[in-house]
C-alpha cells in the first residue's frame, strides 16, 4: 500500500521497524532562541500550501460550513423549544429533514470552501468562488484521471505474460 501524496514519510512506520531500533544516532539539531532567527524567514508546510492561501481555504470554508451548520443547530434547538413548550405539534420527520438538509449542507460547504478559494497567493478571487471552485475542480479530475490510468497501466503490466 503507498503512502497518500501528502502524507509524511516518518508516519509510514512498520512493525519491523519499531522492534529493531537504528544502531547509527542521529544527530540533535541546536536549538535557535527566537530572537537569532531571520523575521522574515517564511514557515514551510509540508503539503506545500503557502500559509496565505491556506487562511484564505479555512476562511471560506467556516463561512460555507458554519453558516449551515450553526442553522442545523439553532433549528434542533428550536424544535426542541417549540415542543417542549407545547407552542405547536411538529413532526419527528420534518426536525430530522430539517437538520440532515442543513447538516449535510454544511458537509458541501466544507468542500466547496476549500475548492473555492483562489490557490494562488496572489490572487484573492471572486467572493463566491464559482471560477476558482471550477478551476480547482478541474485540476482534481486531471489528477484523479491521471492517477487510475497510472493504475490501469500497472494493472497491464502485472496482467502480461514476460
Amino acid at each position: 500500500m503507498s503512502p497518500l501524496p501528502f502524507e509524511p514519510e516518518y508516519r509510514g512506520w512498520k512493525k519491523r521497524d519499531r522492534e529493531k531500533p537504528d544502531p547509527t544516532p542521529t544527530p540533535k539539531k541546536a536549538k535557535v532562541a527566537p530572537s537569532e532567527r531571520s523575521p522574515k524567514e517564511p514557515r514551510v508546510d509540508p503539503l506545500g500550501i503557502p500559509p496565505v492561501v491556506n487562511r484564505r481555504m479555512v476562511a471560506r470554508a467556516a463561512w460555507f460550513c458554519g453558516i449551515p451548520t450553526m442553522t442545523g443547530v439553532v433549528g434542533l434547538v428550536g424544535s426542541y423549544a417549540v415542543v417542549s413548550n407545547h407552542l405547536f405539534s411538529l413532526p419527528n420527520t420534518a426536525v430530522v429533514l430539517l437538520s440532515m438538509a442543513c447538516f449535510g449542507t454544511g458537509v458541501l460547504g466544507l468542500s466547496y470552501g476549500a475548492l473555492s478559494a483562489s490557490w494562488e497567493p496572489e490572487r484573492v478571487g471572486s467572493w463566491w468562488g464559482w471560477a476558482e471552485f471550477n478551476r480547482n475542480f478541474g485540476y482534481l479530475r486531471t489528477a484523479w484521471q491521471e492517477r487510475n490510468q497510472g493504475r490501469r497501466e500497472q494493472q497491464d503490466k502485472k496482467g502480461k505474460p514476460s
